[in-house]
């Protein structure tokens, strides 16, 4: 089912991210970690759809996206991004194969956080954070998204890896199967990955050589 809503208000969360949030349809119901099919409402955009996840939580009275911006793609995120309050969204029902199914490490990539946001704000709702890990790869400091409260929700298991910066408090470098070995020792625990295809294709392997089981992998199909 499609539903028309309109953009209520955007924010600026990095040099190229941006929060919108919008109407939510009456009886609209999602679970977090999941998206829907996006479009936008004028003239010629309508059938130009795109999947974006939800970082609202389920139980607020309006939706939201946190969406990146890539300003040499001319597609849809660009045009997102010129949009103003006041504009309308196309929006299907919610989809998704990222959901939370127990504590565990989380190992994100650049815009890779979005499903994550949701899940891990309604943890925290819920004081069910414990035994929860995050691992944020990007290549500055400044290219994290909701840095502040990531580390208000999990405090010094928030943990930030920089691919292109040496900055003192973030690890540098990247997540590969030696990174898994020395910090996330637990293989009984969940893994959750999302972010770039050819970074989830790595994080995949790494894990199957480490012993991971695939059923302990969460990722998005």
């Amino acid at each position: 089912m499609k539903n028309i809503v309109r953009i209520l208000d955007i924010q600026q969360v990095t040099h190229n991210v941006k929060c919108f949030k919008f109407e939510k349809p009456s009886g609209f119901h999602f679970t977090p970690g999941q998206a829907t099919d996006v479009s936008i409402n004028k003239p010629g955009m309508e059938d130009e759809v795109r999947p974006f996840t939800f970082t609202s939580l389920g139980n607020e009275p309006y939706l939201e996206f946190t969406i990146k911006g890539y300003p040499d793609h001319h597609g849809v995120t660009e045009k997102l991004h010129q949009l103003q309050t006041g504009d309308e969204l196309i929006i299907a029902d919610a989809w998704g194969a990222i959901e939370y199914k127990g504590p565990g490490y989380f190992i994100a990539g650049g815009a890779g956080i979005t499903p994550f946001i949701s899940i891990l704000r309604e943890l925290h709702k819920e004081n069910k954070i414990a035994g929860n890990t995050l691992f944020f790869s990007n290549k500055t400091a400044s290219d994290i998204i909701y840095e502040k409260e990531l580390v208000d929700i999990l405090g010094d298991q928030a943990i930030f890896i920089l691919s292109e910066e040496e900055k003192s408090g973030y690890l540098n470098g990247h997540i590969d199967e030696a990174f898994i070995e020395q910090h996330m020792p637990d293989h009984a625990k969940q893994f959750y990955i999302c972010g770039p295809d050819p970074m989830v294709a790595d994080m995949t392997k790494a894990l199957e050589k480490s012993g991971i089981k695939a059923d302990a992998v969460v990722i998005e199909k």
